[in-house]
């Protein structure tokens, strides 16, 4: 009777494990996660809002200037090792596949490395994907004041060198032409999808 009472003992030892882990992983809030994190959004209309940043060419960038046109807008950094540069590059081959349809939407890139991401380095950082791209920089408090009103999570990361890196939020927020948030691209999501996400953002403009 001993072997099997240990038998079934641990049986139900691993389900509860497995239950409890599964339990944690589906409410754990947004926050620390390797490769970035995705959004989870409880009110639609608590994300989005007004920013005032700096672009490309040091000029006044708001959330103003980018009404009248449906927007997809990613949060990272430039010295990003993997998801950012994976993110535009994927943006990048989709307004390729939007064609003339790409002019009717904004992309923007928000760098919330504030410290080492001026307008200058955001754009020689997305010079080398479309040039539909916007990138945009800020001070701290700006970076804060955007990220606050998108819900985007960043945390600076220290290095064992000295360095730093960022976790930040790895989705790309879609917003409808007149600054309202709809859905978001995912990392890692079928490029299929976010496809036809983009074309539905479009097409309803």
């Amino acid at each position: 009777m001993r072997p099997l009472f240990l038998a079934v003992f641990g049986g139900l030892a691993i389900v509860v494990v497995a239950v409890s882990a599964f339990l944690l992983l589906r409410d754990r809030p947004t926050g620390p996660a390797p490769g970035g994190t995705q959004v989870i959004v409880e009110d639609a209309n608590l994300i989005g809002g007004p920013f005032v940043l700096t672009d490309e060419n040091g000029n006044r960038f708001t959330d103003a200037d980018a009404l009248g046109k449906p927007t997809a807008i990613f949060f990272g950094f430039s010295h990003c090792p993997d998801v950012c540069p994976t993110t535009l590059y994927e943006l990048s081959v989709l307004l390729g596949q939007l064609g003339a349809d790409a002019d009717r939407l904004n992309v923007l890139f928000v760098s919330v490395d504030y410290e080492r991401d001026g307008p200058e380095e955001v754009a020689a950082y997305t010079s080398v994907f479309d040039p539909r791209i916007v990138g945009l920089a800020g001070t701290a408090e700006e970076i804060a004041a955007a990220t606050s009103a998108y819900r985007v999570y960043y945390e600076k990361i220290p290095l064992e060198n000295g360095g730093y890196t960022i976790d930040h939020t790895a989705s790309v927020y879609l917003m409808d032409s007149d600054g309202r948030f709809v859905g978001t691209l995912a990392h890692g999501e079928n490029m299929a999808v976010r496809l036809q996400k983009l074309q539905a953002l479009i097409a309803d403009a």
